[in-house]
């Protein structure tokens, strides 16, 4: 299906779509493009790429399918870079965790966004990041989510659909503004409250003996505290408006169950736990069951 692949930003995202393509015999040539040049020698040598460069317009010289596997603060910068060196067949998506920042980003500067750009988003990842961190099967049984904006070109959102459907993905379409509001309540609020938590007890006096007797729970529930700091810095604050409210809404939860500690109010904290868990077995357990167990993070 591809000819010539670009992957700006050979990590986890990037590399995992290179292998899968590579594995489906669905790519001809890979060329990577990054800052460092030991990851891209790396994934030369594991021959996720064929070749790689760090200028952006010379990697998607002749390319006809681009992923932009980037932070969100490098997306602007990124556009500005290929604008002039892209194919006129060329199908440009992205993995952003946040589509409003990056559609603003290619506004900003093509002008519009271009009908060969579809917004994307890949429900998918793991707590680590790099290239020896990519695989083949990070797709498979996942969800991909496409956000075309009314200039999307019919053909180019087709050839990304089809793309990720060859890595064993669900492809959701989604309106820009609900993806956010709905990756906010469900990826970048649990990372806030990871980060938080394990930074309010590292805080503590007794840190020590705190992080020693921390059992299973713990570990599973800060997992993703492990993430990028930065990238998840960038994300927070590209989200920063829906996130925003559901940090006051769960603030507000929050205070419920102290005043429902400060009254002993046994009844109220059953209601709320019978509640999580109705809800957790019947929508998590549940689609992890039909859709495979591995954990999901958005990673850009």
């Amino acid at each position: 299906m591809i000819d010539r692949l670009a992957v700006i930003g050979v990590g986890l995202i990037g590399g995992s779509l290179a292998r899968a393509l590579r594995a489906a015999g669905e790519v001809r040539q890979v060329v990577g493009c990054g800052r460092k040049t030991p990851n891209l020698q790396r994934a030369r040598e594991l021959g996720v790429i064929d070749h790689y460069t760090q200028d952006i317009g010379e990697a998607v010289k002749g390319a006809d399918m681009v992923l932009l596997a980037i932070p969100l603060g490098a997306m602007r910068a990124a556009f500005a870079a290929m604008k002039d060196h892209l194919s006129p067949h060329a199908v440009v998506t992205d993995g952003g965790s946040v589509k409003g920042c990056v559609v603003a980003d290619a506004k900003a500067v093509f002008g519009r966004v271009p009908g060969n750009f579809v917004p994307g988003h890949p429900i998918a990842g793991t707590e680590h990041s790099g290239v020896e961190a990519s695989f083949a099967e990070l797709y498979q049984n996942r969800r991909v989510i496409l956000t075309p904006v009314k200039d999307t070109e019919k053909a180019a959102l087709e050839r990304v659909e089809a793309m990720w459907r060859i890595c064993g993905a669900e492809v959701i379409r989604m309106e820009v503004a609900h993806h956010d509001e709905v990756l906010a309540a469900t990826s970048h609020l649990p990372h806030m409250l990871a980060f938080s938590l394990v930074d309010a007890l590292a805080r503590m006096k007794e840190n020590d003996e705190i992080f020693r007797y921390a059992a299973g729970g713990f570990r599973d529930f800060t997992r993703i505290a492990s993430s990028n700091p930065v990238m998840w810095r960038d994300i927070c604050l590209a989200n920063r408006g829906p996130l925003r409210k559901m940090v006051k809404r769960f603030a507000r939860e929050l205070h419920d169950l102290a005043d429902a500690l400060d009254s002993a109010d046994g009844k109220d904290l059953l209601e709320i736990f019978e509640r999580a868990k109705a809800a957790r077995d019947r929508y998590v357990d549940g689609v992890g069951r039909d859709r495979g167990s591995g954990s999901e993070q958005d990673v850009f």
